[in-house]
């Protein structure tokens, strides 16, 4: 039971706008950092089946398409253009002969840690320029807003339970 008093009223739709005006930001700056780091056009779909491969290596098809809320054929068309781009590399399960696993290549990992580099840069750009108290807000605020969401999120249940970094020194 939560001890704090009820928000004033408007304030949850307010913050909600300013939620998904700043999630609009972030999309147009993840785009430019996928743009920085390859040539090869990824689709968001593609990006989320590299992140969950990511995060579970070694996950059968159909897993995936659980964990992505998609039918079977959509996560192998997914797949064969990510095995085809050198991302994803299927193998066979050594439980069954029936399941294929997908892992990620080293090419798949380097696209995704030069992608994570890249956005993080442009992040610290941009919270460099806030200021120390503004930075500890939105750290706070997020680090709330990460409880909130707990297990009630889309892939709860392979999202790792990391904290969010300190970034009141960036």
């Amino acid at each position: 039971m939560s001890t704090e008093p009820a928000p004033p009223p408007g304030e949850p739709q307010q913050t909600a706008e300013a939620a998904r005006e700043l999630i609009e930001l972030l999309e147009v700056l993840w785009e430019r950092g996928r743009d920085m780091v390859s040539a090869t056009p990824v689709s968001a779909s593609q990006l989320r089946v590299l992140y969950s491969l990511d995060r579970e290596e070694g996950i059968s098809l159909r897993t995936l398409g659980d964990l992505l809320g998609s039918a079977p054929p959509s996560v192998s068309r997914m797949c064969d253009r990510l095995e085809a781009l050198g991302f994803v590399r299927r193998l066979p399960s050594p439980v069954s002969r029936r399941q294929v696993e997908l892992h990620l290549t080293a090419h798949g990992k380097a696209y995704l840690r030069d992608l994570r580099v890249q956005r993080e840069e442009a992040l610290l750009g941009v919270i460099a320029d806030m200021s120390a108290t503004s930075r500890k807000a939105l750290l706070r605020g997020l680090t709330g807003f990460q409880e909130a969401l707990g297990d009630s999120g889309p892939t709860a249940s392979s999202r790792p339970r990391t904290p969010l970094k300190d970034v009141s020194s960036a």
